[in-house]
């Protein structure tokens, strides 16, 4: 396989995981956008409508014969081959919840790191993510999962989101008992374990150059 993202977390960080965790073989191809002010981004610009993409955008998935655009889309499609989209069908609504609403939750994250006033929203910002995050704790409850028993694809994803708003306050997680003791059961699966020890193992940047924060 081959992932190609931007040479940062992002996106592609959470389909890292999921590869890492199943044992898929994959290069891991990053772009580079150019330094501030203009932050060129040709070395992807070039290549996009040469590739044999429905939907060229980044990050992309080539398994052989098969592309997949869209982080969502990739992660299902890897979840798809592992059994990681809930084993009944409460298990799998909530997968169908939990896509959702932890893209609505990036969202929010990406407007505030990207947005020039960031130190001006910072707190606003921390003052109704605790809301978000209260309700994700409550979700889980005393799960392992976040969809039930089962490990599946958007833990992966909420692993990451919740450890980058921890990068940005540390009492924004550590507030929920529950969810301190997932990322922690996450981090010790062991193909996870392995991974995050590794030298291939990104701890940053989380965001793009042109952002305000997490972009070192």
């Amino acid at each position: 396989m081959e992932l190609a993202y931007w040479n940062i977390r992002g996106l592609a960080q959470p389909i890292r995981l999921l590869l890492e965790y199943t044992g898929e073989k994959y290069e891991d191809k990053k772009f580079e956008c150019g330094p501030a002010p203009d932050y060129d981004k040709s070395c992807w610009f070039d290549i996009k409508e040469k590739l044999k993409l429905d939907f060229p955008n980044l990050p992309y998935l080539m398994d052989g014969d098969v592309g997949v655009t869209q982080s969502n889309a990739i992660m299902r499609y890897i979840g798809r081959k592992h059994d990681l989209l809930g084993k009944t069908e409460q298990e799998r609504v909530r997968v169908d919840i939990m896509e959702n609403q932890a893209m609505d939750f990036r969202n929010g994250w990406v407007r505030l790191c990207y947005n020039p006033n960031f130190d001006d929203m910072k707190e606003g910002y921390l003052k109704s993510v605790k809301d978000v995050i209260a309700k994700f704790s409550k979700f889980l409850g005393d799960r392992q999962w976040f969809a039930g028993e089962n490990l599946t694809v958007v833990d992966f994803v909420m692993y990451e989101l919740l450890d980058q708003h921890k990068l940005l306050d540390a009492t924004l997680v550590e507030a929920h008992d529950n969810l301190t003791k997932f990322m922690k059961r996450f981090e010790e699966l062991e193909p996870i374990k392995a991974y995050m020890a590794s030298d291939r193992f990104m701890k940053g940047p989380l965001n793009n150059k042109m952002a305000k924060f997490g972009a070192e």
